[in-house]
């Protein structure tokens, strides 16, 4: 009877247990990344009152089973449902990360780790990622300055906004690009101006500045020169000035020319005086009496048929012939109709000497000798000299100034002109130029594919700003992705900071603007100019046994010998098959219909057991009551 009333008190102290862990349970069914528990029971010793016996074939009498009295319940164990995963609840917070799989986030209180499944971090005052419930830091792997990544040696707190990684460093830009179509008919690239071409560039302290190309057309197919003309403040607008902008060098500076580069090259023919012909052949020439340039109306009188005579031209194509002029050469030059427009040559056996002997090239008022000749500038002295052993020599040499006044306001050292030559008919043709920051630029003329850029045939040309002061560095240009071919007239080409794979682009500097957290736990962070970070990666810890781990509250958990040492380094959580969620947070697994029903069984229990001391207690009294 004591016996009963034992098991009742023990059956009433199991399932009062077993009430507590479902309260509990219930108590938690809200709470982040609780893992729900649960009881089990195992009976208590027994009593045996009659030991088991063996069947006796000699008495011929059957086994006894033994006799045993029980003696009430306990709570078996308590179990935790850790590999339950929880429900997922989106925040929107980045800094909340839920697990998927078996592992658990480390914590550390400056003391000791802990593991958690609670993903609810903050960023506090000293820029750590914490627990947002206990403050504990968030452990992990800090980045291998080297190469960038995580080193995932032993974990340490993770400082995701200190002052370093607040701002990304700005970086002057060491490589450009040009690319495009460069049409010979772009009436642009003809021009005095040429076409003009900007990059934009970075310094070393993240300023923005932008240079100012110019492409001309050199004269020849496939020929053509690039200029450095400024530098300019991208913020300000305004110039580097020339004294900066004179120690930047850009390709070389003396290059070979063609006069109709430049406007020094119209010329403004002074030479007066017959043209006189002969002949070898029997053919009868005249006498023409031109102003030698001027213009000669072939049609008119019988000068047709001279023409004719002397430049092997057939009456009837003399006789449409309504403009045209003899040069100094003896060249017949037809500019009407546009049908006849070119520079014939005297039939063969005919020479053509112009009468030019009595008259003078007019250079700035002053009669030069026939034959002028090549001449050299020198801009450093604004001097003026002749070519040794040409004959005759020329007289007198003429001025800088004679040279301005004649040739549209000229100016040699301002377009830095070295060598030019004034022909008898007096054109001026530039031969060579000391051209500041200037380089040439070469295409294949069948093609029209890139030749060479300064002599380069790999396309790279630098802009030599290191010169200009500490905060620059020289910036490699190439040209190789450009084209020479015909457009309608229309050229496409056009500058870029970088390489093609967006390499070298310089940047300025950047302040933080957000932080992700990849799937493997890798925190990045994004910064307004455009670049990113890494500021480590969480690392996570499994168990072989998880539901050997202690709880110790605030959702935490500690290493038991059952559930296995945690080693100090951790492990990638993609290693183990999971994946981290930014944004989510893992809620409880607990399941309330479960729990409910757990709730009733366990109370029926109580109230069972409950019923075996009432019923004890009465047998009690009544064996009392049995003495009176």
């Amino acid at each position: 009877m004591m016996r009963s009333l034992f098991s009742g008190v023990a059956g009433l102290r199991t399932h009062q247990t077993k009430m507590d862990v479902i309260g509990n349970n219930i108590a938690n069914v809200n709470t982040t990344a609780y893992k729900s528990q649960s009881t089990t029971f195992r009976d208590l010793m027994y009593q045996t009152t009659q030991a088991a016996s063996g069947a006796n074939a000699e008495t011929g009498v059957g086994g006894i089973n033994a006799r045993q009295i029980g003696l009430g319940v306990q709570v078996g164990a308590i179990n935790t449902n850790i590999k339950g995963q929880g429900s997922a609840q989106n925040t929107g917070n980045a800094f909340d990360i839920m697990i998927t799989g078996e592992a658990f986030f480390i914590v550390n209180n400056g003391l000791e780790n802990f593991f958690t499944r609670d993903g609810s971090f903050y960023v506090d005052g000293a820029g750590n990622l914490a627990m947002t419930s206990s403050g504990y830091n968030v452990m992990g792997w800090q980045v291998d300055p080297e190469t960038g990544n995580p080193k995932k040696d032993t974990v340490s707190p993770l400082q995701v906004m200190n002052d370093a990684n607040m701002t990304y460093d700005a970086a002057a830009t060491t490589d450009g690009r040009v690319s495009g179509i460069l049409d010979k008919n772009d009436t642009q690239v003809n021009s005095s101006s040429g076409r003009i071409m900007n990059l934009e560039f970075y310094d070393k302290k993240g300023y923005l500045y932008t240079a100012k190309f110019s492409i001309h057309s050199a004269g020849q197919t496939g020929r053509y020169y690039v200029s450095l003309d400024d530098i300019l403040d991208s913020g300000t607008g305004k110039s580097i000035g020339p004294d900066m902008l004179g120690l930047v060098t850009f390709g070389s500076k003396t290059m070979e020319v063609d006069c109709s580069i430049s406007k020094s090259c119209s010329t403004t023919p002074t030479l007066a005086g017959t043209v006189a012909f002969s002949s070898a052949t029997g053919v009868t020439v005249p006498t023409i009496t031109p102003t030698i340039g001027a213009e000669l109306v072939a049609g008119a009188g019988g000068l047709a048929a001279d023409v004719a005579a002397v430049y092997g031209i057939n009456a009837t194509d003399a006789a449409t012939i309504t403009n045209a002029s003899i040069n100094a050469k003896g060249q017949l030059v037809i500019t009407g109709p546009a049908n006849q427009a070119g520079t014939k040559a005297p039939i063969a056996g005919v020479t053509v000497t112009p009468n030019i002997t009595s008259a003078a090239v007019t250079v700035g008022g002053t009669a030069h000798t026939a034959g002028v000749g090549k001449y050299t500038f020198d801009p450093a002295t604004g001097n003026i000299t002749a070519t040794a052993g040409q004959t005759p020599a020329p007289t007198p040499i003429p001025t800088a100034a004679d040279i301005s006044a004649m040739y549209n306001g000229l100016n040699l050292g301002t377009e830095g002109v070295k060598e030019f030559t004034i022909e008898q008919d007096g054109t001026l043709t530039i031969t060579k130029k000391d051209v500041q920051n200037s380089t040439n630029l070469i295409y294949d003329v069948g093609t029209g594919l890139f030749d060479s850029v300064g002599g380069n045939n790999e396309g790279l040309i630098t802009l030599g700003l290191a010169g200009a002061g500490d905060m620059f560095e020289d910036i490699s240009i190439n040209f190789s992705n450009t084209k020479n071919v015909n457009n309608g007239g229309s050229s496409t080409v056009g500058a870029a900071k970088g390489t093609a794979q967006g390499l070298g682009t310089g940047r300025k500097i950047g302040d933080m603007i957000g932080i992700s957290i990849a799937k493997n736990g890798i925190i990045t962070a994004s910064y307004d100019n455009g670049m990113s970070r890494c500021l480590g990666q969480i690392a996570t810890a499994t168990f072989a046994n998880a539901s050997g781990l202690e709880k110790q509250g605030d959702n935490l958990y500690s290493a038991t010998m059952n559930s296995g040492e945690f080693d100090g380094i951790g492990e990638d959580i993609e290693a183990g098959g999971g994946y981290m969620q930014s944004g989510v947070l893992e809620m409880s697994n607990v399941d309330l219909s479960q729990e409910f029903t757990e709730m009733i069984t366990t109370q029926r229990g109580f109230q069972a057991n409950s019923r075996i001391i009432t019923v004890s207690d009465t047998m009690l009294e009544e064996l009392t009551n049995l003495k009176r």
